[in-house]
């Protein structure tokens, strides 16, 4: 992830989480993302805070992005009109991920979905926390209430030691599988607890009131198994394990189908029947996925060479005629080589496929990899 301070940036009035003042106090080296003020990196840095997150437990402050609930005995039927996602049946204490759609099939932001037996949880991305929110409210039938949470932060303690660590103060948390969540107390504070996480490795996001989050981040990063990590590595965790980051790998002109994001269209919502389509773009989508006519797809890149090929990069064939760009790249630290993922043309779009990045005007070899580049390890018992 880079991410530039520009004299623009530095006019901005930015907004800050509830853990602000912990980030700078230990150190934190704070860049402007998405509105907020945000630790990027701490001390350790972000190469040994990817690695340690992998063998042993991270600590995130993910506070920035938007919480909301649905009320209303017809809110899962209401969401359900806007993602191509099958709510209605989603199982209490259970979670999904889901996209918004637009009428030309794109996808508007991807986001969480909850399950809490009396409402419905939602989780969206930061930049995209204010169209979200007035996309709800204009789709929404009476009857149907949207409540913004802003009370609360999201730390995302996550790694292999995660469920050892949070069970020292939850012992609950343990018998959760991926995609569970519940309401639990966990050190005196009521937080709203997920198995889930955004770098592919076994951990938890809980939902803690803003006056309870610096305790139980202070008491989290006192175990000696949890280090504070910042952006950039939770960039570079991200990608090695296949995740998209919205604004890059996915917007506004993307469907899901370019996206490779198929498996997350519910099957109920594609299938012939009553919840087939209703959502917006489902004619485009749907036509997609049954012609399997697409002109790009997302693909995973491995580099041949040492060079990490970043975000921007135009793409090559053989003969030198364009065929894509590349929308997330890292060295990839656990990977042992440079990963990147990008949109080229589908018939190039292959496992096995050898293609050319155009890096400072040298064309670096790069070949079609199946992502995750780094197996997830999610807990599902």
């Amino acid at each position: 992830m880079e991410i530039k301070m520009t004299q623009e940036h530095a006019n901005q009035t930015l907004l800050t989480t509830p853990l602000h003042a912990l980030h700078i106090e230990v150190g934190a080296k704070m860049v402007p993302f998405a509105g907020y003020d945000m630790p990027v990196q701490y001390p350790l840095g972000v190469k040994k805070e990817h690695l340690h997150t992998r063998e042993a437990a991270g600590l995130f402050d993910v506070s920035h992005m938007g919480q909301l609930r649905l009320h209303g005995a017809n809110a899962a039927q209401a969401l359900e009109s806007l993602v191509p996602v099958d709510i209605i049946d989603l199982p209490a204490g259970k979670q999904r991920y889901a996209f918004f759609t637009n009428r030309e099939g794109g996808i508007m932001d991807d986001l969480m979905v909850a399950n809490l037996g009396d409402h419905l949880f939602v989780v969206v991305n930061a930049a995209c926390k204010a169209q979200d929110i007035a996309h709800l409210q204009a789709h929404l039938p009476q009857g149907v209430e949207l409540e913004v949470i802003d009370d609360r932060a999201l730390l995302a303690l996550q790694g292999p030691k995660a469920a050892e660590v949070l069970a020292r103060l939850q012992p609950q948390v343990m018998a959760m599988h991926f995609m569970d969540i519940q309401l639990m107390d966990i050190d005196g504070a009521q937080c709203i607890v997920s198995r889930s996480g955004y770098t592919g490795e076994d951990g938890y996001e809980i939902s803690v009131p803003a006056e309870q989050a610096e305790a139980l981040a202070r008491k989290l990063t006192a175990y000696e198994e949890v280090e504070w990590i910042g952006l950039g590595a939770r960039d570079s965790l991200r990608l090695e394990c296949g995740l998209c980051l919205y604004g890059h790998d996915l917007d506004t002109s993307t469907t899901p189908v370019e996206a490779s994001l198929l498996w997350a269209i519910s099957k109920v919502r594609r299938a012939e029947g009553e919840r087939a389509g209703g959502f917006p773009g489902a004619d485009i989508i749907l036509g997609q996925i049954e012609s399997k006519d697409v002109a790009r797809k997302r693909v995973g890149l491995v580099g041949l060479t040492k060079a990490p090929v970043r975000e921007g990069t135009e793409l090559f064939d053989a003969d030198g005629q364009h065929i894509g760009v590349v929308t997330s790249g890292t060295a990839g630290p656990t990977a042992g080589k440079p990963v990147s993922m990008a949109y080229i043309r589908a018939d190039l779009s292959t496992i096995g496929t050898e293609i050319f990045a155009d890096v400072r005007g040298k064309m670096l070899p790069m070949v079609v990899e199946k992502m995750p580049f780094v197996a997830q390890r999610y807990y599902r018992g």
